[in-house]
């Protein structure tokens, strides 16, 4: 039987805050880590946006830090600033009265920033804009009992490791440390070992992340010159919300604009636009007057859509860790979700090993193409690859 949330050590004042916002039970995620992290245990866990992670930091979080004290007690680090809006969100949905939450990102004045910034409880941040006010003295992480690194994986492919590394430096280290990550993978059990002592590790999802969702998972063979009249087709339903992945800012940008010749009301998202932009373009896609967003996985990564009724995959991912991740985006809390990838001829062979590696070989041969064979990738197991195959003879 499913334990509630006070079964799990959640106190009554975090218990009827939930409550408030309509949250009974705990999703998974959230079972198997909060009495552990309530306990100040430190934390690794493998779970991807949507999976209810941000619940799973954000209770201990605010049940273990004294508001009023020394400032900031707790530190959030995330990849972009649009999933620090929404995690600080998620802090005061289920904050007590009096625990102040500010988020710092880049895009915005500095100095009213770093104002809001001292004076909080728990801290929300980039990387990027934390170190620039740390190298000003702006503000102190000396205070800071608890640190969580969400969508650590994310930080690390966007080069923030040399960032956050500077910032842990600065935290103290008698603190509680929480790791969220998508995948574990090595460099994800690298930053484990240097952040976070003894952590309870904690993975709930399946193998490839998708298994467990009701998602339909299909691949598309297309050429370049009716690429853009295939995606189109796809578009339009009633009721039908479209998160469409492209490789470059420029690239989304053309897209929406024949998306537009094509009569199809689309928004995009980049790491060129303005907060102000970023908004307008979410703004519009949530409110449903653009049924379309098209976006760079830098700008996607970092926010959650609810609602995301299909993926495509308009460039394909370069690896399984981004198809998990792009089409994780649909079927979450227990509804139904489309997974589309288009492909280009000299796209097989690369995306039938993504395909196979995030656990679709099956659904990637139903639309009569081949799968390419395994690469080998040893493991060090000695004598054996990954795929069981002996290691080839040394040459001497």
């Amino acid at each position: 039987m499913q334990q509630s949330f006070s079964e799990l050590g959640v106190s009554a004042r975090i218990v009827s805050a939930l409550a408030a916002h309509d949250i009974h039970r705990p999703f998974p995620i959230q079972a198997s880590v909060l009495p552990e992290a309530l306990a100040g245990r430190d934390v690794l866990a493998k779970a991807p946006t949507g999976s209810g992670k941000t619940l799973a930091f954000a209770i201990p979080l605010v049940e273990r830090i004294d508001a009023g004290g020394e400032r900031p007690s707790a530190l959030v680090l995330v990849p972009t600033r649009e999933l620090a809006s929404q995690v600080a969100d998620e802090i005061v949905a289920v904050a007590p009265s009096g625990v102040r939450v500010s988020t710092v990102y880049g895009g915005v004045a500095l100095g009213p920033q770093a104002t809001r910034a001292r004076a909080a409880d728990v801290l929300v941040a980039t990387p990027g804009r934390l170190n620039d006010l740390l190298e000003r003295e702006a503000v102190s992480l000396d205070a800071v009992r608890v640190l969580v690194l969400d969508e650590a994986d994310r930080m690390l492919d966007l080069g923030f490791k040399p960032q956050v590394d500077r910032i842990v430096r600065r935290v103290p280290r008698a603190r509680q440390t929480m790791l969220f990550s998508a995948t574990l993978d090595a460099r994800v059990r690298e930053l484990a070992r240097a952040y976070t002592i003894d952590p309870l590790r904690f993975d709930v999802e399946p193998a490839s992340g998708l298994e467990g969702a009701r998602v339909e998972h299909r691949f598309v063979e297309v050429r370049p010159d009716t690429k853009v009249e295939t995606l189109v087709g796809m578009l339009g339903a009633d009721g039908q919300r479209t998160l469409v992945f492209v490789r470059t800012k420029r690239g989304a940008d053309r897209l929406v604009r024949r998306l537009a010749q094509h009569g199809v009301r689309a928004v995009v998202m980049h790491g060129d636009l303005s907060q102000a932009q970023r908004e307008r373009a979410l703004g519009r896609f949530e409110s449903g007057q653009a049924s379309t967003l098209v976006a760079t996985d830098v700008a996607a990564r970092g926010i959650d859509l609810a609602d995301v009724t299909h993926v495509v995959n308009y460039d394909p991912p370069e690896e399984h860790a981004g198809y998990v991740h792009r089409v994780g985006r649909t079927g979450r809390a227990g509804r139904g979700g489309v997974g589309v990838t288009l492909v280009l001829p000299e796209q097989r062979e690369s995306v039938s090993r993504v395909a196979r590696l995030a656990g679709q070989a099956e659904e990637f041969t139903k639309t009569g193409l081949e799968l390419a064979p395994p690469r080998l990738v040893y493991s060090s197991r000695r004598g054996r690859s990954k795929w069981g195959a002996p290691r080839p003879a040394r040459k001497i």
